[in-house]
């Protein structure tokens, strides 16, 4: 700080004196904090909200925790800090837990309760949204709210929850949003300003480290960008263009000849003869890798199959990244995670396999992973112990496992339905973890060459840092019951009205009505244009659109029956002498006026068009909402009387359901379908509402291998129930849920009458990682049912949920 002038030294030390909070906050940090982070951190304590929009591993998460330290400065006030998943959760609640003990900090995740009192929590969204509509006393003393990873709110499957937490936390919270780099931050804050109140948007598109781009040719590791040109121009390396023409490449021309000290950085020759672009096995590039000192880094690979594959291949190669102290620190911590696991169920886990990777240095990190070897491995890359990792994109959601080089096999994954490129935003996501602050200078990219690549794609994606953040808002059954409950039917039009997406829809409404209005004046500039002195040339240019509009269907439609087309023919001919008749028909200029006349219908269409468009966003969310009414109204859950709604005994239950399945499991509630079921049976029957298929998978299991007795008749019912109500859904323009998916109900009623784990999974034929997902899923509806369903039904579901959380499903590591 000596470089100051004195006047920046005087304005600094006067920001401290206003800003003593922060001051002192950054002071206790290990490192110096960003602009961006004492600018969010000064609003936060100025008493607004704050938007902090930056690259992954750019240091957001200060900001959050500088709101808890806020919080722990006055008494009985409180923070609550979220996370989009459990696996974060954890992670955070660690962290607090270490700064300010286990006595001040708990954990609320559905499936984990732990020191649920205390003034700092860390919980999943999806609890505080539960939170808010039971008006849950732990809200008293509430002062801010840490929302990471906000811009999960454009998840289609969950992304309505963050906007009904934004909504409705009481309007003295001061709301901490941290968001990745999206482009429209500003309109986001804007929202958030509209519905919040003062509301700062602080923007960084600064890494803390800087990320060298690279592809890696064969051998070789060639920079992506020519860095003659210099930074700004961002101009593509000319030696990968020539590559995309079939030309060969000079082998020295190399980002490792530079490290190895072949060539000065940037300078470019080609000594030695050319070579084929051809792609090296995955254990030599673990190996290239090492001997750069570009390790540790994490390989992304976009299938879980490819992932295990990776690590046996580098396995079978006979690599081994570590060192004998090293390998004894491994088992050690290993055995020390893993100690409450049951022999007999590691033995089905491929335990000594596993640990035999970890030993080498080298592992694999996806969804199929059980929860606790998913742990195991993060810690153990974080100690720098395991040096190489094949994951899947998951691990670029949040967990705080940074290395010096990510590696990106290919530009391309499967969504499930089709393989489809990777987007700028993406890229940026998976990239973002390479780097280490305070441990590497610069953070390494590399993307591996393939027939047909294009570096400028490539290059693209690289060099644009954001994506849009749009709203995935949309209203639920669920929602509805909550809203009218606590405001009525008209608030709570109004409440969903100001949703962030109803906020989009009324924006781009002024940019359509803008277009209309511009194109209104275009209009009449035509219809000055084709006037006629001869008569109104709009109305003949009309009759002649009419008459080649059915001339060109009458021709083209050749499957039309004798009547139809004799019909068509009748009309034509008498459009044809309308327009001879017509006034215009005479007219000298008559093609020129039609010139212009062509040119007003074609806009006059595309400006009905806009207008259209207009009034279809305009109370978008709000018209989904009376149509969930109306469902909700026909089977009684709401009575409406002089347009007014009040919910009945079954719509105040529904309030406490939750998930995609809400209407559904209410029904089947009120109509008694589920009473005759025992335990392991109401659990598999649970396991079929929330469990989704992968892929084309249809979920549907054979018949024949599903519980007998009270299980296929509760099972019968529920599915002729849901064909009731997706009609009833698809009459009120409602788009419905997906059939109830069976195939894991044999495994998951295995599981519940004590079957062991070898037999579930063989039966599941799914990973571990799965079933236990899936397990815990069916656990928090059971949880719900065993508070909202009525006497034996609610204890028998109690029972259920004993039953299912057992094993490597109980297991936690908090």
């Amino acid at each position: 700080m000596t470089d100051q002038s004195p006047a920046e030294r005087y304005a600094a030390a006067r920001e401290n004196r206003e800003h003593p909070q922060t001051h002192a906050f950054a002071e206790a940090q290990r490192f110096r904090l960003d602009d961006f982070q004492v600018e969010a951190c000064r609003a936060l304590e100025g008493g607004r909200s704050v938007l902090v929009a930056a690259p992954t591993g750019a240091g957001k998460t200060i900001v959050g925790e500088f709101a808890v330290h806020l919080a722990m400065q006055t008494p009985n006030q409180k923070a609550f800090y979220t996370t989009p998943m459990k696996a974060l959760s954890n992670q955070k609640f660690r962290e607090l837990q270490d700064v300010y003990g286990e006595d001040e900090v708990g954990l609320l995740t559905g499936d984990t309760n732990i020191n649920g009192d205390a003034r700092v929590l860390v919980m999943t969204t999806e609890v505080l949204r539960n939170m808010l509509y039971a008006d849950s006393p732990a809200l008293r003393g509430l002062r801010y709210v840490v929302m990471d990873e906000v811009h999960y709110l454009a998840d289609r499957f969950r992304g309505a929850v963050w906007e009904e937490v934004i909504i409705h936390l009481p309007s003295e919270v001061r709301l901490v949003s941290l968001s990745a780099t999206v482009s429209n931050a500003e309109e986001f804050g804007d929202w958030l300003d509209t519905v919040r109140g003062d509301t700062d948007v602080i923007v960084s598109e600064t890494r803390p480290v800087p990320l060298e781009q690279h592809v890696l040719v064969r051998g070789d590791l060639l920079p992506l960008f020519d860095d003659r040109a210099g930074v700004a121009t961002a101009q593509v390396n000319q030696e990968l263009v020539r590559m995309r023409g079939g030309q060969a490449f000079a082998a020295n021309s190399s980002f490792l000849e530079a490290r190895r000290g072949g060539r000065r950085r940037g300078g470019y020759h080609r000594p030695g003869p050319p070579r084929r672009a051809e792609r090296i096995d995955r254990p030599e590039v673990v190996a290239l890798l090492e001997r750069s000192n570009l390790l540790p880094a994490i390989f992304f690979i976009f299938s879980r199959v490819g992932c295990d594959a990776a690590v046996q291949q580098v396995r079978r190669s006979g690599l081994r990244l570590t060192t004998a102290e090293e390998r004894r620190e491994i088992r050690e911590i290993v055995q020390a995670r893993t100690a409450a696991l049951p022999d007999e169920d590691l033995a089905a886990l491929g335990y000594f396999e596993w640990v035999e990777n970890l030993e080498r240095g080298i592992a694999s990190h996806h969804a199929g992973l059980l929860p606790a070897f998913k742990e195991v491995v993060e810690e153990l890359f974080q100690r720098k112990l395991v040096k190489a990792v094949f994951a899947t994109e998951t691990l670029a959601l949040g967990i705080n496992m940074p290395a010096r080089t990510v590696v990106l096999e290919k530009l391309e994954k499967f969504n499930g339905e089709a393989r489809v490129a990777l987007t700028s935003g993406e890229y940026t996501q998976l990239t973002g973890r390479a780097g280490r602050r305070g441990i590497d200078v610069e953070g390494h990219a590399v993307v591996q060459w393939s027939e047909g690549m294009d570096p400028q794609a490539v290059a693209g994606l690289a060099s644009r840092r954001t994506y849009p953040l749009n709203s995935s808002f949309r209203p639920t059954y669920n929602m509805a019951v909550n809203l009218i409950d606590q405001f009525g039917r008209e608030r709570a039009r109004e409440v969903l009205e100001s949703s962030f997406a109803q906020f989009q829809a009324d924006r781009a409404v002024v940019g359509l009505a803008r277009q209309v209005k511009d194109a209104e004046e275009s209009l009449a500039g035509y219809e000055k244009a084709m006037t006629c002195e001869h008569g109104d040339f709009a109305e003949y240019s009309g009759i002649r659109r009419d008459l080649s509009d059915l001339e060109r269907l009458n021709s083209r439609d050749v499957t039309a029956g004798r009547g139809t087309r004799e019909k068509r023919q009748r009309e034509i001919n008498g459009l044809r002498r309308r327009m001879q008749r017509h006034p215009c028909h005479r007219c000298p200029d008559r093609e020129k006026h039609a010139r212009w006349a062509e040119r007003y219908w074609k806009l006059r269409r595309q400006t009905d068009k806009t207008r259209r468009q207009m009034e279809n966003r305009t109370g978008t969310v709000a018209r989904v909402f009376d149509q969930i009414i109306d469902v909700l109204t026909t089977l009684d859950y709401v009575r409406l009387e002089d347009d007014e709604a009040t919910l009945t005994a079954a719509g105040r239950r529904m309030r406490r359901i939750y998930g995609e399945r809400d209407l559904l499991v209410a029904e089947s509630l009120r109509t008694g379908i589920w009473k005759n079921l025992d335990a392991p049976s109401l659990a598999a029957l649970a396991c079929c509402l929330v469990y989704e298929p992968r892929g084309r998978d249809d979920g549907g299991a054979d018949p024949r291998s599903l519980p007998r007795g009270a299980f296929r008749l509760a099972l019968a019912e529920t599915e002729d129930l849901w064909a009731r109500l997706d009609d009833l859904e698809q009459d009120n323009r409602l788009s419905g849920t997906e059939p109830v998916a069976t195939g894991l109900a044999a495994a998951m009623h295995l599981w519940a009458r004590g079957g062991l784990l070898d037999r579930v999974l063989l039966e599941a034929d799914m990973a571990a990682g799965d079933f236990v997902r899936w397990a815990k899923q069916t656990i928090d509806l059971l949880d719900q049912l065993s508070l909202v369903a009525d006497g034996e039904l609610a204890r028998t579901a109690r029972r259920a949920l004993d039953a299912v959380r057992r094993g490597i499903v109980a297991y936690s590591s908090v």
